[in-house]
């Protein structure tokens, strides 16, 4: 699904995790570092989605963060965001 989402036109970086939803128990959620010098909302992000994406696969919350927690080797740390996600 992020290799999607790195088809927007605004997305620089982006990770896919699990939010907690009081309806389903959990929902899709996207963290997103915007492109430098660019505008995006998590609406406009949200719509793209939903038109290039299976529904059950685009994202229902969109986080906007400066970065994303890296490995030494540059992958991203996507436990770190899941644990973050789980304590909040």
């Amino acid at each position: 699904m992020e290799a999607i989402l790195y088809g927007h036109p605004a997305i620089q970086e982006a990770c896919i995790i699990a939010a907690h939803d009081a309806h389903r128990g959990e929902t899709v959620k996207a963290v997103v570092v915007c492109k430098p010098d660019t505008s995006c909302s998590a609406e406009d992000i949200l719509t793209w989605s939903r038109t290039h994406m299976a529904a059950y696969k685009a994202p229902r919350i969109v986080e906007f963060v400066e970065a994303l927690p890296k490995s030494g080797t540059g992958k991203i740390q996507w436990r770190a965001l899941q644990e973050r996600e789980r304590k909040a």
